[in-house]
């Protein structure tokens, strides 16, 4: 049974940071790009980053590129997301995502975590 549990979530100011935690567990993390989503309320779900299985290639999405760093470390099968600079646009329940390629599409993904709530006030 393969599951992603979110961690790191919470409140904070705007320009503050928090750095999100997704550990994985029933798969072989090593063989998986990891990617993150975000859903804010009243809107779809959107891509935030994505890092392949070892790590050497990470892309992101336009609004957090320069703020938001992804990485992982295979040896805890956990995958992170460093969130510097936030804005009041961040708020957003955040979603670990597994896929076999390193993907913006949420369609490539094959398990997903249960969110954890990151809220910016300004």
């Amino acid at each position: 049974q393969v599951q992603l549990v979110e961690s790191g979530g919470g409140l904070v100011q705007a320009e503050d940071s928090l750095r999100l935690s997704c550990a994985a567990s029933g798969l072989t993390f090593n063989r998986y790009g990891m990617g993150w989503f975000r859903q804010a309320p009243g809107k779809e779900r959107e891509f935030v980053a994505v890092i392949s299985w070892n790590g050497e290639h990470t892309y992101y999405a336009d609004s957090v590129k320069g703020r938001f760093t992804i990485y992982r470390d295979n040896a805890k099968s956990t995958v992170y997301l460093q969130m510097n600079n936030l804005k009041p646009e961040d708020t957003a329940v955040y979603y670990c995502a597994a896929s076999y390629g390193s993907t913006s599409r949420m369609r490539d993904y094959d398990y997903w975590g249960q969110g954890t709530q990151v809220t910016v006030s300004s």
